[in-house]
């Protein structure tokens, strides 16, 4: 007895066409370059969403140095600070804080420079 393919592939096919919904031109109509640019997007897809956390990161470290330089400290010497008086704070926080609320960064700051100071 032969084994008949047309469900299974009628089904992949279906599968990727599905994900090539609003491509432009040929991409979502046929098969063959739906499938590329669908692995093509998700390739793109996997890659950039770990750029993202990069890109997020260094967007934190421009505002906090943004901000410290604002109280007179750099944005090295102001983590090297807290780190100094065990003051345990994210970047994504300590970012939120510089814009949002710049007095308890200020807060921060100062026990980051008597921390440094101490030494």
């Amino acid at each position: 007895m032969r084994v008949k393919r047309g469900v299974t592939a009628k089904r992949r096919h279906k599968k990727y066409l599905k994900l090539a919904k609003g491509y432009w031109g040929k991409k979502h109509l046929l098969y063959k370059t739906a499938r590329e640019a669908v692995e093509k997007a998700m390739k793109y897809s996997y890659r950039d969403r770990r750029a993202r956390k990069r890109d997020f990161r260094s967007l934190w470290v421009v505002r906090i140095n943004a901000q410290a330089r604002e109280f007179g400290v750099s944005y090295s010497a102001l983590i090297a600070g807290l780190k100094k008086a065990n003051i345990e704070i994210n970047r994504k926080m300590l970012a939120e804080l510089a814009i949002n609320k710049p007095g308890d960064f200020q807060l921060l700051v100062n026990a980051s420079k008597k921390a440094l100071n101490r030494q």
